[in-house]
């Protein structure tokens, strides 16, 4: 999100992160209670609207937020939607996708708390890598034509009793709203958010064998110095790469991988 709607998400989150930390696990609540604001909106257009119109006063919103809001929401979330529609969004879209992220933050913020952040991150990876070979499984997740709550069901059903409860939040989340997305790829945003708060950019590894701690230490020094920050590495064997590895960190990657040598060799002799 940049421009207008950028800056007005990042005020969002300064003015929302006090209120985390003093919640503690509570952030939990709040995150679904927000995902809940989202849902109602995505659900209907002339709310978003009212919401969002850069005509109507900030007072006059802020009130339309205490009249839906006030009946069965923590004050805090009030509080907090009340705020973000006072501010200006570049698109309508923008409002319901700010307030996801501010619950994304909340549930995050909720692990965090108790020393559960990593646990989280990793699960998350886990359960989108898990995932990899059962084709089915994964439409099913992603299709938007299954009533939501089937798919949150399956979910459910496929993480009980095996993840902490804010992994299995975020994957009903994930699955239950859609968004125009599809589920495994969210989870790897909700991983790269989870490194953000803990202030580690994530890199995606792709070995054709299994790396030991001598050669994870080496490549995590790498990225480290060439980043200058914490790296948080995600690991997955594929034999189908025969050999080298493929390392990508946000829209950078590295490919040294024989398959793309490969690649990259039929494509000199044909052109």
């Amino acid at each position: 999100m940049r421009g207008t709607s950028g800056e007005s998400l990042n005020r969002a989150r300064e003015r929302f992160e006090p209120v985390l930390r003093s919640a503690g696990e509570d952030g939990l609540t709040l995150g679904e209670q927000l995902f809940a604001v989202t849902a109602a909106l995505d659900a209907s257009a002339p709310l978003r609207r009212g919401l969002a119109d850069p005509s109507r006063s900030g007072d006059d919103k802020a009130a339309l937020v205490a009249a839906v809001l006030g009946s069965g929401f923590d004050g805090r979330v009030v509080d907090l939607v009340a705020g973000v529609v006072r501010s200006r969004w570049s698109h309508e879209r923008d409002l319901g996708d700010a307030i996801e992220r501010l619950g994304l933050d909340a549930v995050l913020a909720s692990a965090e708390s108790r020393g559960a952040l990593e646990k989280v991150e990793d699960e998350l990876f886990r359960v989108s890598r898990s995932l990899v070979g059962q084709r089915e499984a994964r439409q099913v997740l992603s299709d938007a034509g299954t009533d939501p709550e089937r798919r949150a069901a399956f979910v459910a059903t496929l993480l009980d009793g095996k993840v902490d409860r804010v992994t299995a939040v975020l994957a009903q989340h994930a699955t239950r709203a859609l968004r125009g997305r599809r589920f495994v790829p969210t989870l790897g945003w909700f991983g790269d958010i989870a490194a953000e708060r803990r202030q580690r950019l994530v890199a995606s590894v792709t070995s054709a064998v299994v790396l030991d701690t001598a050669q994870l230490t080496r490549l995590g020094a790498l990225l480290e110095r060439a980043y200058g920050r914490a790296v948080q590495l995600n690991v997955t064997v594929d034999p189908a790469v025969l050999g080298g590895l493929r390392v990508q960190v946000g829209a950078d990657v590295v490919d040294s991988t024989v398959l793309s040598r490969l690649a990259d060799a039929r494509r000199r002799l044909v052109s």
